[in-house]
């Protein structure tokens, strides 16, 4: 595999700036939702990071593992306080590749979108059912898909501009594919810096297919991780499936 098809791409090409780019991010709403979900454990986080999510998590008791096909983003995970107690496994999150069983599995901010066909978030789903113990959940954060946010299939935005540097984000909309591929530009005093990441988006309906395929049912959904009703509106939705 090369480029977007490899399950590294992503955490090689944004491990360097991934901290910085997300600092801003409250993760104490989606850690106390866990927290609630997660019984006596194990849990297992998909696509784990440099440990965002999964580091508070366990500084609360929760016994966290985690999955990650970037060896990068593992190593910065390894290099925070805490993140060298953590059983971390390199592989593809499409295929699953942990024993279990846990009480939950989950996978945070859109990353399941980054498997980019509809063959292999299905293989994720049925992968995270595999693991599960009886009466386990499977949590996930996805946005809403908003295509109007394009035009004529495409989309240029002024990310962050300062006195020293301009981030670009320009998107090509792939509706047939249901695929977007972005790549973020910085210029600064050093140059001119790319990073590109692709995602495959789908609809709450579509989601939810996937998931009965899998053997596993909705059984809760917010707008948000603070429990907020999901409405038509809903930018984003955090929904948790059961395993019966």
């Amino acid at each position: 595999m090369s480029g977007f098809d490899d399950p590294q791409f992503y955490g090689d090409t944004w491990a360097g700036v991934y901290d910085e780019r997300q600092g801003g991010m409250d993760s104490a709403p989606a850690v106390g939702f866990l927290a609630e979900r997660a019984g006596d454990g194990p849990v297992l986080e998909l696509a784990i990071g440099t440990g965002r999510i999964a580091l508070p998590l366990a500084a609360l008791g929760v016994r966290v593992e985690g999955l990650d096909a970037s060896a990068e983003m593992v190593a910065r995970l390894r290099a925070k306080p805490g993140g060298a107690d953590l059983p971390v496994t390199l592989g593809d999150m499409a295929e699953v590749p942990a024993s279990g069983p846990y009480a939950l599995v989950y996978l945070v901010f859109n990353s399941l979108f980054g498997l980019l066909t509809q063959e292999r978030q299905a293989e994720c789903f049925r992968g995270a059912a595999g693991v599960l113990a009886p009466g386990g959940r499977f949590v996930i954060e996805c946005f809403v898909p908003d295509l109007t946010r394009f035009d004529h299939g495409q989309r240029v935005q002024a990310r962050r501009v300062t006195e020293e540097s301009a981030i670009l984000e320009v998107s090509q909309h792939d509706a047939a594919a249901q695929r977007v591929t972005t790549q973020d530009i910085t210029f600064d005093a050093a140059g001119m810096h790319l990073r590109p990441v692709a995602v495959r988006y789908a609809w709450p309906a579509e989601l939810d297919l996937m998931a009965s395929q899998a053997g596993l049912m909705l059984a809760e959904r917010y707008s948000g991780w603070d429990g907020q009703p999901f409405l038509p509106s809903s930018g984003q939705h955090v929904s948790v499936y059961q395993r019966g």
